[in-house]
């Protein structure tokens, strides 16, 4: 009987996940019922960068419709943070630009590809007391945002990749946010997967 206790309790363990695991599908599972940030990535190609590619990124100048304007160039900072920790080789424009532009600095710089971004829609919702005031209350709610992104190789023009980032944020994340704040966690997720590496 005790044998068969001992079996019980290895088959039992050996089950388990680790904590990691579950820490991971527990984020997963609130930021599918929205009560944690939650974004989706839709890449149009599977490709894969070397480790040493040179990228330069650059966002255009495109602003968002409606009444929350991201500030300049934003998501080619946090592209630029995310993108650094995996490719070692990386510089951000200083200003937005537009395509062409950012292919001429890119090739100036002699990177391999570029990366441009732009923030297609982006809905500031009320996330604290000073915005309840200067705004209706029915603009309470959560921060959306979408950003696209291409990949370009700047000795061909070839289009690489493209990208659709669709992010919204989460009822535990909406005080005091932006939608801004929501672009980091995708961006890594789109450099770890041309890199192919998983996060």
């Amino acid at each position: 009987m005790r044998r068969l206790w001992l079996i019980f309790v290895v088959v039992a363990f050996s089950g388990c996940m680790s904590v990691s695991d579950m820490g991971q599908v527990a984020h997963d599972q609130l930021s599918d019922a929205g009560v944690l940030d939650h974004s989706q990535t839709h890449r149009l190609n599977n490709f894969r960068l070397q480790a040493d590619s040179f990228i330069y990124i650059a966002q255009g100048p495109f602003a968002p419709p409606g009444s929350s304007y991201p500030r300049p160039n934003v998501v080619a900072e946090e592209a630029f943070t995310a993108f650094v920790q995996y490719f070692p080789m990386v510089r951000r424009a200083s200003q937005t630009a537009g395509l062409e532009q950012a292919l001429a600095e890119a090739r100036g710089y002699g990177a391999n590809y570029l990366l441009y971004t732009r923030f297609a829609a982006a809905d500031d919702r009320i996330g604290n007391t000073d915005e309840l005031q200067d705004q209706d209350a029915d603009r309470l709610g959560i921060d959306t945002g979408v950003v696209q992104m291409m990949l370009i190789e700047t000795s061909t023009r070839y289009l690489i990749d493209s990208a659709t980032v669709r992010a919204r944020g989460g009822l535990l994340t909406l005080y005091n946010h932006k939608p801004a704040d929501l672009l980091g966690p995708p961006m890594k997720d789109y450099a770890s997967s041309l890199l192919g590496v998983s996060r």
